[in-house]
């Protein structure tokens, strides 16, 4: 305990008193002429670029803007767009104008929109494409006081409609006027006053908003950041999850301000793989999702080569390469003779993998949001890469475990971040104290004294365990554990994880709370599935005439009977279904963070269930 106390007292030190406006002013002093944020959402002019002085100088225009739109200190504005330069500007700019940026998922519901607008209280909504007015009719229908920002949608008539470059050039004018309106309103603000509301992605029931403050954020992100041993590095990085998911936000918009960091923002996440090739980014987050569709990419690759030579050398030298990183796990030996025959197998092939994947300049690779597949993190260090993986939550302002290079142990998400208290309530949940838990929920103190108990111990929610050496593992979510009608308890994650690791299953959800034994529904991958059919010779045309073929049903089989041989018997799956479509956030199965929506799931193929159960 006395270390993790002066821990936490070394990097309070850092944060002590701050606020974003002032890490952002010394990361201007010190980086101001090096690039901040790019995008490419404008193509025809290629990548749009803004140092971290011009980043600085459009933010506090955008405060002045929202200030006259009548933006008080404390107010929630609410951005919906994708990831570029305006989203994190506007952000920004919210924070310099003593307010509080909310972004809000861009695949919400009109109704869940409405919901947050209502619930948050929004003054203003920062509003993208036409889609996203559109989402938003219903709840400017409902307040007829919430002003509205259009990016790129055409702007209707009416007082309450404005462009952004019309809130910029308002607010450049306002700034020349009233020079000394945005200190004052700085002084306002505290460490402990909100930089953020997150209305969590909602695997159950109406979103909850987490309350984050500028210390839980600043205090996140230096703990992470030394974690991942890049605390006092500048680095160039990719950001393309949503700007609602918390790991994005520490890892694209808070650290970054404390460290200067370059960030490419894509808009359109299908875009990444090919983003990666052109950037070459010096960190890395994936969520497991990226991972498995790189791992089953490399795959399918290797199994249409018909060079057996060439597969031989690729498996011959990932082989090398997994024991070269087994031997930095934390317990594993070194030799020089794994040295070696790793330096040679990378030389070989692996460099060359690495740079066609755009990961040969990563000095850190991390996943979190959702549990990866070990195969998956075994996979990648078959590359010599390895993928850290974390654990954390919106509540826990982001990770509060981590591997790193201070130690890691492939299957376990880490060891307690610097300064951070994990243990293991009598049921084995994970609870987590520290200062980056969130003060509360906005609105709703019941929610809140469910979730922090009187001695300061966050209840996440997740069953874990915790090894001899302080390596936490994540068994599965406490309310999504399946208990069978005959008493047994079964972590479904894990089932699903097995599944997916043929590489022709796209997502996997194991089904059996309250019933004689598991089932599972699984999907196609949409985009390894048909390079395996056509090397089969197989006809189809489309993913619902794939999903029929005995063919692929056989390699369905066989996948569902490769994971039975792993599980125990309660765990194995006694039948499944193949459907023909895939899981997406636009379908609903998915939230934005590609994580299972397993209510709805259960809803919309109740009737196929009941059919596997009968």
């Amino acid at each position: 305990m006395t270390d993790v106390l002066a821990e936490r007292a070394r990097l309070q030190e850092k944060v002590e008193g701050r606020t974003l406006i002032d890490s952002l002013a010394d990361t201007v002093r010190e980086h101001g002429d090096e690039a901040a944020y790019s995008d490419r959402n404008r193509v025809s002019e290629g990548w749009r670029t803004l140092t971290w002085h011009e980043t600085r100088e459009l933010a506090l225009d955008v405060a002045e803007g929202l200030a006259s739109m009548g933006v008080q200190p404390g107010d929630p504005v609410a951005i919906m767009a994708t990831n570029r330069i305006e989203h994190v500007v506007a952000d920004m700019g919210a924070v310099h104008a003593a307010a509080v940026p909310m972004s809000i998922y861009n695949t919400l519901s009109p109704e869940q929109v409405s919901f947050v607008a209502a619930h948050s209280g929004a003054k203003v909504a920062v509003l993208e494409t036409e889609d996203h007015l559109q989402r938003w009719k219903s709840a400017l229908d409902a307040d007829g006081e919430i002003e509205v920002v259009l990016i790129d949608a055409e702007v209707p008539e009416g007082r309450r409609y404005r462009s952004w470059d019309q809130l910029v050039e308002a607010g450049r004018a306002r700034r020349a006027e009233n020079p000394g309106e945005l200190e004052e309103r700085h002084q306002v603000l505290t460490p402990d006053s909100p930089a953020t509301i997150l209305y969590t992605s909602g695997t159950t029931g109406n979103p909850k908003g987490v309350v984050l403050t500028h210390h839980n954020v600043q205090f996140e992100a230096a703990s992470t950041l030394e974690a991942a041993g890049l605390l006092d590095q500048r680095q160039t990085q990719v950001s393309y999850l949503p700007l609602a998911h918390i790991a994005e936000r520490v890892l694209g918009v808070y650290g970054p301000q404390m460290q200067g960091s370059h960030q490419y923002c894509i808009a359109d996440p299908s875009l990444l793989l090919a983003t990666l090739g052109e950037v070459h980014p010096t960190a890395f987050f994936g969520v497991p999702r990226v991972w498995e569709k790189i791992q089953t990419g490399i795959a399918a690759k290797l199994a249409a080569d018909p060079n057996p030579d060439n597969v031989t050398l690729v498996q011959n030298s990932m082989a090398a390469a997994l024991a070269w990183v087994e031997a930095q796990e934390v317990g594993g030996t070194m030799t020089p003779e794994i040295e070696e025959a790793y330096r040679k197998a990378d030389e070989a092939i692996l460099g060359f993998l690495k740079l066609l994947l755009g990961l040969d300049q990563v000095r850190w690779a991390g996943s979190a949001s959702a549990p990866m597949p070990v195969e998956t993190t075994r996979f990648m260090a078959g590359l010599g890469l390895k993928v850290y993986d974390v654990y954390g939550m919106t509540e826990t302002c982001g990770a509060v475990t981590a591997n790193g290079p201070g130690g890691f142990r492939m299957g376990t998400v880490g060891r307690a971040t610097p300064g951070m208290e994990v243990t293991l309530g009598e049921d084995g949940e994970v609870l987590v104290r520290g200062p980056v838990n969130t003060p509360g929920y906005h609105h709703q103190e019941e929610a809140t004294r469910a979730l922090i108990d009187e001695d300061g111990w966050l209840h996440t929610g997740d069953i874990g365990t915790i090894d001899e050496d302080g390596f936490v593992s994540i068994v599965d979510r406490k309310k999504e554990l399946i208990i069978t009608s005959q008493g047994k308890n079964i972590a479904p994650s894990n089932i699903e994880n097995y599944l997916k690791e043929s590489p022709i299953i796209g997502h996997a959800m194991a089904i059996g709370d309250a019933r004689p034994y598991v089932v599972a529904v699984l999907t196609l991958d949409g985009e390894v599935a048909p390079v395996v059919a056509e090397k089969l010779g197989l006809e189809f045309t489309d993913l619902a005439d794939l999903a029929a073929r005995p063919e692929i049903r056989a390699m369905a089989q066989a996948a569902v009977d490769k994971a039975n041989e792993r599980l125990s018997r309660p765990e194995q799956v006694k039948a499944f279904e193949l459907l023909g479509t895939e899981w997406t956030a636009e379908s609903e199965e998915l939230t934005p963070t590609l994580k299972l929506k397993r209510r709805v799931i259960n809803s919309k193929y109740a009737e196929l269930v009941e059919k596997l159960y009968r």
